[in-house]
């Protein structure tokens, strides 16, 4: 869109309803890990079925991302993203409804679940696509920024919510929010063909570029949640921290989490290898760090702040990467980085599952770290590859 699109004010005030919506679906994602026993009191159900809910949810996009985003491609997108808003909405408001049974709820989430397999497929081309092409990644670090808000804030302020006034406030918050973007985006952005606009296709499309950054996606995202699926286990059994303590290191990985997007976001469209490989590589340190050296308290919170800025930083970076090499549409393209993402968070909590007994809860954090080291050798090695046959820059995973 350029010069000939929205006025400025316009474009800013569509990219704050994105962001808020952003935050809004991660926090409806993860609050059920805060409100886990309220809920489970009140449903009169096991801490595993509320568990269940955060898990299903998560392989419900992961399933649904790519048939969707083929199903929804030819809907204009200020009409699909009022839509799913507005279920986001309704599914929140019907969560929170006096009396509402276990199957409500899981159905209430599931509906959730498949807004947020579209919104995450959608978000970056609608608002990357109005802004000039060189400000790509910093509208999507800026879109990063609302998403990791909800580590920091949105989960611990719905959690204390919760347990202040009952589990089913906070979400009756987060339908509200869901509202105020809704009615933002249905009067500001304009609408236009899904297929119109330099956001709509790869910058520079390339089959071979989109498959590396899929599987630098599904092996970080594997070894971050191989090991922090746990963390809270680690950080009592290997760092001895108390309960109180424990509350204030996640405060911190969240804190950290935030940085990093802030810090990455305005360098994505100037150094696009950097700011992924940058934080692979930090990823593994700070997972192989923490299985060295964990059991020292001042390296582990250390350590896990490093990990809370590369884990959000990776995924950022990622779907930047996925905007210049998408062979195809982008949103389906970013679909496909969404499912990876989501396989790697279910992947990665199952391998560590499976390691637990075995190896200790230590153990995990190496399983992680050596999943994140091969992310980044797959990163790197076409690229050194190409430099040891005398070939020129290779254009597209010299940038990943």
């Amino acid at each position: 869109m350029g010069g000939t699109g929205p006025a400025p004010w316009r474009r800013a005030a569509v990219v704050a309803a994105l962001m808020l919506a952003a935050f809004t679906f991660n926090t409806t994602e993860n609050l059920p890990v805060g409100l886990l026993a309220l809920m489970a009191d009140d449903l009169r159900v096991s801490l595993a079925a509320v568990g269940a809910l955060v898990t299903g949810y998560g392989l419900t996009v992961a399933l649904a991302s790519l048939p969707l985003a083929q199903v929804t491609r030819s809907v204009p997108r200020r009409y699909l993203l009022a839509g799913i808003l507005g279920l986001l909405a309704v599914a929140s408001w019907a969560s929170a409804l006096g009396g509402v049974s276990y199957g409500v709820l899981l159905a209430a989430r599931v509906v959730t679940a498949l807004a947020q397999a579209v919104f995450w497929s959608v978000m970056g081309p609608v608002a990357v696509g109005l802004f000039p092409p060189e400000r790509r990644g910093r509208v999507i670090g800026m879109l990063s920024v609302g998403g990791s808000l909800a580590t920091v804030a949105g989960v611990p302020a719905g959690t204390w919510l919760g347990g202040h006034t009952g589990w089913r406030t906070p979400f009756v918050l987060l339908g509200v929010l869901a509202l105020v973007s809704l009615v933002t985006i249905a009067a500001l952005l304009p609408t236009s063909r899904p297929q119109d606009g330099h956001a709509a296709y790869g910058a520079a499309p390339d089959r071979r570029g989109f498959r590396v950054v899929l599987a630098v996606t599904a092996l970080s995202v594997t070894g971050a949640f191989a090991g922090f699926t746990y963390v809270v286990a680690f950080l009592d059994e290997v760092s001895g921290f108390g309960a109180s303590a424990v509350s204030a290191v996640l405060f911190a990985f969240g804190g950290a989490a935030l940085a990093g997007v802030a810090v990455a976001g305005p360098l994505l469209d100037r150094f696009p290898r950097a700011t992924l490989t940058v934080p692979v590589a930090a990823q593994t340190v700070a997972l192989l760090g923490l299985w060295a050296t964990g059991h020292v308290p001042v390296a582990g919170v250390l350590l896990i702040m490093v990990l809370g800025a590369s884990v959000s930083t990776v995924f950022m970076a990622t779907q930047t990467q996925v905007l210049r090499v998408a062979p195809g549409r982008t949103e389906t393209a970013l679909a496909a980085n969404s499912a990876a993402y989501n396989v790697g968070i279910a992947a990665g909590a199952l391998l560590g599952g499976a390691l637990l007994p075995v190896v200790g809860v230590r153990g995990t954090f190496l399983a992680g770290g050596l999943c994140t080291a091969a992310a980044l050798m797959v990163q790197t090695r076409p690229a050194r590859a190409r430099r040891g046959a005398g070939i020129g820059r290779w254009r597209t995973s010299a940038d990943l």
